[in-house]
């Protein structure tokens, strides 16, 4: 057994409204800027679609993900590591920037310089990439609610595997939001893909970032992700991804898009996994065995023999009582309602998904039906297969048996509750039916609706014998801005924001603050520079002169040595 940490994420979607908040705090956050346009680490998708980019799951197009060859070996799907060498300057399975959109905004020169005259100005659209007036005929939120669906719907590959009776019928039976973001995956086919071993999973808490030094745009990257959550920055010849906010979750804080969430219903938390069993888990040869698979390369945290290994591994302790207190854990080993997105692509994501069971309650309310009552969801899920076959090609494979089981967890919790809520007597038969005590579907009930702030994230921060290897050697990002560290620069707000800083400075308000501050933030070893473009003239800030015999070095005074503090009165 070799124990490691991993940070991993859980999202409700019984939660998830659609409103993409999610989507536009990443977007304004790490991918708002030039050759970034079309870039959405965190995206929305409305199901049954095409999804972003458009009909990214058809792995027997794109090539993504691992396979099993005729000896039972793990191996790329896109294929070895001498047809990637061969292909290396073309990888022709990966989406086109049609399959993502064509990033656009408006000529509002036309509507701001307009002269006076009989008909309204029109702006119109216009290419980010050639600068050329250009039609709308794709996004990254083209599906959004099923519009167009009777058009578009039927090439979601994953419609295409279920029956003839889904195709024909699904526009009157559901419909839910999917985010997505980097899956984070346990045995990552990105960077197994890189010919320059740009991608690396680190260590200490299993994020996948991209080292902007190394890598050289082959773009084998984007064509190995299953998930397509790999992009190219068409601007520096770089590939970024989601990087799961690790500056935030550094200092203990969870990502945007999990802050931001109107509806919340992510879940963020350390797990314990044994990274000997990974390859085993991956090769299953049954794919309706990957999920139990996956499941068990999980660790129980509160196992002695757990708790020993990760300390023999050097684990801090306050991390093994984070891995105790996750709600990742929770969801998806003690009460087994989280599924991971498309196991059969064996790269073991760790960002899961807890299916909705809105589509059945639904179908029962349309019936006339009492549609809480436990007996009327159970017997609504056995029947209605339309939703369980579609959620399960999503999260099982294909393999109904764990949807519908999680399924009527939830709906055994709903009924459970609805009748404390409503004053009656508890239903004890409810919770033996799905295999839980009353005691786990309270609790599973409190965590699902009821969870504070800090029950929902249990993020240990990093430790300080930990920064060098966090911050100093990850600090070549691209992930900013025209001018940024990553091109060049200082940082966002000039030189004062600080001369060579680690990223992992706690977030964008620290940096601001840095530079509109009296006083230095930084280190004490560090170097100390003063803009002289954000000086009033008033007073004498610290660092801009070479403090004085006997002076204290912390205490700032004006130019003629009067105190900064003594009222003054103004002068004629």
């Amino acid at each position: 057994m070799r124990v490691m940490a991993q940070m991993a994420m859980v999202m409700n979607l019984d939660k998830c409204i659609g409103c993409h908040t999610c989507s536009v705090t990443c977007k304004q956050t790490w991918t708002n800027r030039s050759g970034m346009e079309y870039v959405w680490f965190n995206n929305v998708e409305t199901r049954p679609g095409q999804g972003y980019p458009r009909t990214y799951e058809d792995q027997d197009r794109w090539e993504g993900g691992w396979e099993l060859n005729r000896r039972g070996r793990l191996t790329l799907k896109a294929g070895n590591r001498l047809k990637n060498l061969l292909t290396i300057f073309s990888s022709p399975n990966m989406p086109s920037i049609q399959d993502y959109y064509e990033p656009w905004s408006y000529d509002y020169e036309t509507l701001t310089n307009a002269p006076l005259q009989e008909h309204t100005p029109v702006a119109r659209p216009r290419s980010l990439i050639s600068g050329e007036d250009t039609a709308i005929s794709w996004s990254a939120n083209w599906d959004d609610s099923l519009a167009g669906a009777p058009e578009l719907a039927p090439d979601d590959p994953v419609l295409r595997k279920v029956s003839d009776r889904i195709r024909l019928e699904f526009e009157q039976t559901f419909m839910f939001y999917l985010p997505r973001i980097c899956e984070h995956c346990l045995n990552p086919s990105c960077a197994a893909s890189c010919p320059s071993g740009a991608i690396y999973k680190r260590s200490e808490d299993g994020i996948v970032l991209v080292d902007q030094d190394r890598c050289r745009g082959w773009r084998k990257c984007v064509t190995g992700c299953p998930y397509k959550k790999v992009y190219f920055n068409h601007r520096t010849g770089k590939a970024e991804k989601c990087t799961f906010c690790f500056p935030r979750v550094e200092v203990g804080l969870p990502t945007v898009c999990a802050e931001t969430c109107v509806g919340r219903l992510r879940y963020i938390g350390l797990v314990l996994y044994d990274a000997d069993a990974v390859l085993g888990a991956a090769s299953v040869q049954d794919e309706h065995r990957l999920l139990d698979a996956q499941r068990s390369v999980l660790l129980d945290p509160d196992d002695p023999q757990v708790i020993r290994e990760a300390e023999r591994a050097g684990i801090p302790h306050d991390w093994i009582e984070a891995a105790q207190r996750s709600p990742i854990w929770s969801l998806i080993n003690r009460y087994q309602v989280a599924l991971p997105l498309h196991p059969e692509y064996r790269t073991m994501p760790m960002v899961w998904y807890i299916p909705p069971l809105s589509p059945v309650v639904d179908a029962v309310a349309d019936t006339g039906e009492d549609a809480e009552a436990g007996d009327n969801l159970f017997a609504a899920i056995d029947s209605l297969r339309i939703p369980v076959e579609y959620l399960a090609e999503l999260f099982t494979a294909g393999d109904t048996a764990p949807v519908t089981d999680v399924l009527k967890r939830l709906a055994a919790m709903r009924s459970y509750m609805r009748d404390i809520n409503l004053g009656r007597e508890p239903d004890g038969t409810i919770p033996e039916a799905v295999g839980m005590t009353e005691e786990e579907v309270y609790d599973m009930y409190r965590l699902l609706a009821l969870a504070k702030y800090e029950e929902r994230y249990v993020i240990p921060p990093a430790h300080a014998e930990q920064a060098h290897d966090l911050e100093e050697l990850a600090t070549e990002c691209s992930l900013d801005y025209e001018g940024g560290p990553g091109m060049g620069g200082w940082g966002p707000f000039g030189e004062g924001s600080g001369g060579a800083t680690p990223i992992a400075v706690e977030n964008f308000q620290a940096l601001k603050q840095r530079q509109t501050a009296n006083t230095f933030t930084d280190p004490g070893d560090r170097s100390r520079r003063v803009n002289l473009l954000n000086w009033d003239g008033k007073g004498r800030p610290e660092g801009l002169f070479p403090p004085r015999p006997g002076q204290d070095r912390g205490a700032p005074e004006l130019m003629d040595g009067t105190d900064p503090d003594a009222e003054t009165d103004p002068k004629p």
